[in-house]
């Protein structure tokens, strides 16, 4: 078995955090403190346990509504700099070594911020925690996936900005939000945009609304990965546990190696997965699907990649191959060029696992 101290010391790929999801809660308490948001508790300490105790209701949709006091001290550029600076360093110190985090621009204009305005003062903080990760020895590529909301309407410009951005620290784009009732299809002029300007995109797709959801996203839209995606286990026929029988769409996802972006603690909070131990990720990496495994949000979750994959090694018996094969599979599934991709394959991650 392998000791939490020798998970923290394996780099790590990370390819779905949520920037807002992410916050430390003293400086969620501090900004509020300044700004006047009124927040259900105070305390640092007791705001980090209420954030986890509301998300922890198995309900996506309860999940979501704790946001409002994330996203409600990130509205100036300050406080959004500030928040991507420690988001970088917090990942830094867990060993990650490339991280893709995806933020919604739209949610953070009520101060009067541009959308652009937006991105660089998030820009900035990736720069800023950057270099204090190096300045502490670590070496870590942050960069951005801008986020759409399913159940607005900015999807389009949402994409034209990311394509704006793609030369500046931004390699992808993503809708989020509720499932039910949003699906991915009413935002297909952006995907189709998307597609014309060979831009690369994830999908939350198959968290709290199942195989509709993922189909979708992926006949429908082309999404190039799936936000989540653990749902794709109903599409698999387990009676007999020694010869699972893959549906059409599942079959299709792990042939064409769509990645999962699968998020064991949070899909246990929002009821997309039973338990750690019952979670799909098990199968779906003996079935040789893409896996991937993620942190979502750190601060809802009280997590971060090292706990997440304590928990896997402790449910799964993993091992140091086993850990090594995800963080592969995450930095061929990233948003980076090839070459960039192999480069890091090559010079931190092999090196890494070689303990």
């Amino acid at each position: 078995m392998l000791t939490p101290e020798q998970i923290a010391r394996v780099p790590k790929v990370l390819l779905h955090d949520h920037l807002d999801g992410g916050v430390r809660p003293e400086t969620v308490a501090a900004i509020a403190e300044r700004t006047g948001h009124e927040l259900p508790v105070s305390d640092p300490a007791a705001l980090g346990e209420w954030f986890a105790a509301a998300a922890a209701s198995g309900s996506l949709v309860r999940y979501l509504e704790t946001f409002e006091h994330t996203v409600g001290v990130m509205q100036t550029t300050e406080d959004l700099v500030q928040v991507a600076r420690e988001c970088v360093e917090d990942l830094a110190d867990d060993g990650v070594v490339y991280a893709e985090v995806r933020w919604a621009p739209e949610q953070h204009l009520r101060e009067g911020l541009s959308l652009t305005a937006a991105v660089d003062a998030v820009r900035e903080g990736f720069a800023q925690g950057t270099a204090e990760a190096a300045r502490r020895g670590r070496t870590i590529h942050a960069r951005q996936i801008l986020t759409a909301m399913r159940h607005q309407a900015r999807s389009l410009e949402i994409a034209e900005l990311a394509v704006a951005y793609r030369d500046r620290g931004v390699v992808g784009f993503d809708i989020a939000g509720a499932e039910a009732g949003y699906p991915p299809t009413r935002h297909l002029d952006a995907f189709e945009y998307l597609h014309r300007e060979n831009a690369h995109f994830t999908i939350h797709a198959g968290e709290a609304f199942g195989l509709p959801s993922i189909w979708q996203a992926i006949q429908w839209c082309g999404t190039d990965r799936l936000g989540h995606g653990v749902r794709i286990i109903d599409d698999i026929d387990l009676t007999d546990p020694d010869d699972p029988k893959l549906g059409r769409l599942a079959a299709y996802v792990r042939d064409k190696r769509i990645p999962l972006e699968l998020c064991p603690s949070s899909n246990v909070q929002t009821g997309a997965a039973p338990s750690i131990a019952e979670h799909p990720i098990g199968t779906l990496t003996s079935l040789g699907f893409r896996v991937t495994v993620n942190t979502d949000n750190r601060l809802m979750s009280q997590t971060s990649m090292t706990r997440e994959m304590a928990l896997l090694v402790d449910a799964f018996r993993y091992d140091l191959d086993d850990l090594r094969w995800f963080t592969v599979n995450a930095m061929k599934s990233a948003f980076l060029p090839f070459d960039q991709r192999l480069a890091l394959i090559q010079d931190a991650i092999k090196p890494g696992y070689a303990i």
